[in-house]
C-alpha cells in the first residue's frame, strides 16, 4: 500500500493540463460535499422539532441568499466549462510539424503503420520530445485507442477516420489499451507503447525490412487498379488530376465545396458516388471490397505526397470529360 498510485504517471504535454483540470473538479465537489454534510447535521440538530406540540416557525428572507448559491454554482461550472474547452481544443489541435502515424483497430489487435514503412502490432514506438498524430479507423466494430499515461482515449469508428496527439515527455514503455468493449476478446487487445531517444527511434525506424514507404505502396497500388488511366496530370483524363488536390477545396455537382482530406479521399474510394467534382459525372465505381483499410491509407498517402509539378497552374479539381468505364481502373479519388 505504500506504493499505492491513484493515477498513472504523467508522460505527455497533455497529461498536466488533464490532472490539474481533473484536480479542481475534484476539490470542489469535495468541499461542497463536505459543506452540504456539515450544513444539514448542523440544521437537523438547531432546529429540531423538541416537543409534539412545538410548530415550526415560517420566516421570509430576502433574496440575496438564494441569489448567492444561485451565482456561486454558475461561476464555478463556467470556470469548468472554459478551462475543460481549453484543454479539449489543444489536444483537438495537432502540431503541423506532427509524426503521422496511421492505426487500424481490428479484433482484436492494433495495426501501426509508419509513414517510412514501417508496420507494427501491438506496439508503436515514438520519439521523446515530439509530437505524434494518429490517423485511426476501425475495419469491423467500434475500438477506443487509451494510452492512460498520455491522458489520451480516442474511439475508433468504422467507416470514418478519427484523430488523436500527444507529445511524450518520458523514455519508457507504456500500456495501450483498447477502453471499448469490442467483443469476446476485447481484454486482450493490449498493446505498449515505446518512447524512445530520438537516436534510438532513427535506427529503429531504418533498421527493419520495409517494402517502402506508404507513399510508394501507394503509388504502385494506384497503377497496379489501372487508376493513373484515368486521372492523367495533364487533365485530358476522364477523371480529375489528383496532383495537389490534397488540403484543397474541391467543388462539387451540387455547388457545396468540400475539403480535400484523408476522410473525402477514403470516402472517394469506396462510396464515388457520395460527393461527385463539379463537371463529372458519377461514373467511378466503388472500391468497396477490393481494397483494405491498409491499402485506403496508402492511396491516401500517395495522393498527398505528389504535390504539382512544374508548368502551367491548374486547378486540381479541373473538368475534363467522364468516364464511362466501370472498371476497377477508374480511380481511387473523385471522379
Amino acid at each position: 500500500m505504500g506504493k499505492l498510485q491513484l493515477f498513472p504517471e504523467q508522460a505527455s504535454t497533455l497529461a498536466p493540463e488533464v490532472d490539474r483540470l481533473l484536480y479542481f473538479m475534484v476539490a470542489v465537489t469535495v468541499f461542497f460535499s463536505l459543506l452540504i454534510f456539515f450544513a444539514i447535521f448542523y440544521f437537523a440538530i438547531k432546529y429540531r422539532r423538541r416537543s409534539h406540540a412545538e410548530l415550526p416557525h415560517v420566516q421570509h428572507t430576502g433574496y440575496a441568499l438564494e441569489i448567492l448559491w444561485s451565482v456561486i454554482p454558475f461561476g464555478i461550472t463556467m470556470v469548468m466549462f472554459t478551462w475543460g474547452a481549453a484543454v479539449f481544443f489543444n489536444a483537438a489541435r495537432p502540431p503541423k510539424d506532427a509524426i503521422q502515424i496511421y492505426v487500424v483497430g481490428k479484433q482484436w489487435m492494433w495495426k501501426l503503420e509508419h509513414l517510412e514503412g514501417r508496420r507494427e502490432i501491438n506496439e508503436l514506438h515514438i520519439p521523446v520530445g515530439r509530437p505524434v498524430r494518429l490517423t485511426m479507423t476501425s475495419e469491423d466494430v467500434i475500438h477506443s485507442f487509451f494510452v492512460p499515461v498520455f491522458r489520451t482515449k480516442q474511439d475508433v469508428v468504422p467507416g470514418r477516420y478519427s484523430t488523436v496527439w500527444f507529445q511524450p515527455t518520458k523514455v519508457g514503455k507504456y500500456h495501450l489499451f483498447c477502453a471499448e468493449y469490442c467483443g469476446s476478446r476485447h481484454s486482450g487487445m493490449t498493446g505498449w507503447v515505446h518512447v524512445m531517444e530520438p537516436r534510438d527511434y532513427e535506427n529503429w525506424l531504418s533498421g527493419g525490412a520495409s517494402e517502402g514507404t506508404l507513399a510508394q505502396n501507394g503509388q504502385k497500388l494506384f497503377e497496379s487498379l489501372a487508376c493513373i488511366n484515368c486521372h492523367k496530370v495533364d487533365h485530358t483524363g476522364r477523371c480529375p488530376s489528383l496532383e495537389g488536390v490534397y488540403g484543397t477545396n474541391v467543388k462539387l455537382v451540387n455547388g457545396v465545396t468540400v475539403k480535400a482530406d484523408e476522410a473525402y479521399i477514403r470516402e472517394s474510394i469506396l462510396n464515388p458516388q457520395a460527393k461527385v467534382v463539379a463537371g463529372y459525372e458519377p461514373v467511378m465505381p466503388t472500391f468497396q471490397g477490393l481494397v483494405t483499410e491498409d491499402q485506403v491509407v496508402q492511396l491516401i498517402e500517395y495522393v498527398r505526397s505528389i504535390g504539382p509539378r512544374p508548368g502551367p497552374a491548374t486547378s486540381p479539381a479541373s473538368p475534363a470529360p467522364a468516364d464511362s468505364k466501370s472498371t476497377p481502373g477508374s480511380a481511387p479519388a473523385k471522379r
